[in-house]
């Protein structure tokens, strides 16, 4: 028997055309966020005030025609705004803030790097679906590894030593005297540099498998000169080694490994009898509905390109995937023999677990 399907009524059909174009809208002008951040104009704009295409195109040395479309642009999707009286444009600060602060703590627009890369690995993508093999982190195109960095570092900056560290107990105490703490999967140093920078008198090993990423990790801490109490290492997570650790760290990566039981395991044997771990994870509820938004959107996304082909080309490859949420994450601590895991914090975007022996 052929099963009926009724026929999508015309406001239905309306809506979703509606929905794809403003889809369709941000991924054409996703590109020019990240035209605007090299180019300088939105950092032009922040320190100009309203102004002209021509004074904007004077300000950064940019030919005014393509400076007048790109304005348009940015007018039509409300990240400037503009005067049609004056005939004047003007970043607001809330748009500032996000695209043109790098020191802001929602400062965001380097994150369409990623979704940049994204776009570059498609055809990658495209034979991981087919084959259900996986692509390592090192395999995707290098813009991937400098977003990735920019867009934490960001959330680093304004929470990992004012709010994430003094949510577990005990910990910020021992970094002030004196503690022993690894960051495993590093990737470009970012958080390992900031702790090292806030607590000078307790050493830090940043480790990742990715040489490349542990290069930039070097060439990092010495810009900042963040050297004394600070290092870097080449090793995948089931490799470290060690003991006497006060603190061990996997910021918003322990989703991505092959195994991430194992790591989490040997990092057991490596702590002190009273030592902990912090687990930075996406945001995210238990169950699929929880996660139907915005925010569980852009990280299924990030998932599918990135993090679950990542793990499925590791031994073991659980695929635990960027949206685990606390309840299986919750089971891999507990099978890497862990008794305790605890929400510490939370923000918009992360989930901030402190687990005990």
């Amino acid at each position: 028997m052929t099963q009926f399907t009724p026929s999508p009524s015309p406001s239905e059909i309306e809506a979703f055309i509606g929905q794809v174009v403003t889809d369709l809208s941000a991924a054409f002008s996703g590109v020019l966020v990240n035209v605007g951040r090299k180019l300088g104009l939105y950092q032009a704009m922040a320190e100009l005030g309203a102004c002209t295409s021509p004074a904007l195109a004077e300000a950064t040395g940019i030919r005014e025609r393509y400076v007048r479309e790109w304005l348009a642009n940015q007018a039509a999707g409300g990240y400037v705004a503009y005067d049609p009286e004056k005939r004047t444009y003007a970043l607001p600060p809330a748009q500032a803030m996000v695209l043109a602060l790098e020191q802001s703590p929602i400062f965001m627009a380097s994150a369409f790097e990623v979704a940049a890369s994204f776009w570059l690995d498609e055809n990658q993508i495209v034979e991981t679906f087919r084959s259900g093999e996986g692509l390592g982190w090192h395999a995707h195109n290098h813009r991937l590894f400098c977003g990735t960095e920019s867009f934490f570092r960001t959330g680093y900056r304004a929470n990992l030593v004012s709010a994430w560290l003094p949510a577990l107990d005990g910990v910020i105490e021992r970094l002030k005297r004196g503690a022993r703490v690894a960051d495993i999967g590093c990737g470009h140093g970012a958080s390992t540099i900031l702790m090292a920078q806030a607590f000078p008198k307790s050493s830090f090993i940043g480790l990742d498998y990715h040489d490349a990423s542990i290069a930039t990790a070097r060439q990092r801490a010495a810009e900042q000169g963040v050297t004394a109490n600070i290092t870097f290492e080449v090793k995948a997570a089931t490799e470290f080694d060690g003991h006497d650790f006060d603190l061990i760290c996997f910021m918003d990566c322990l989703h991505d490994l092959g195994d991430p039981v194992g790591a989490l395991a040997r990092c057991r044997s490596a702590l002190k009898a009273d030592g902990k771990v912090l687990l930075v994870e996406p945001y995210a509820g238990d169950r699929l509905e929880e996660n139907l938004n915005p925010i569980g959107r852009m990280f299924y996304a990030a998932s599918a390109m990135a993090c679950t082909p990542n793990s499925l080309s590791q031994e073991v490859g659980l695929g635990l995937g960027a949206q685990a949420g606390e309840e299986r994450l919750r089971k891999v601590a507990r099978d890497a023999g862990f008794s305790n895991l605890r929400r510490a914090a939370q923000t918009p975007v992360n989930l901030i677990l402190e687990l005990t022996a």
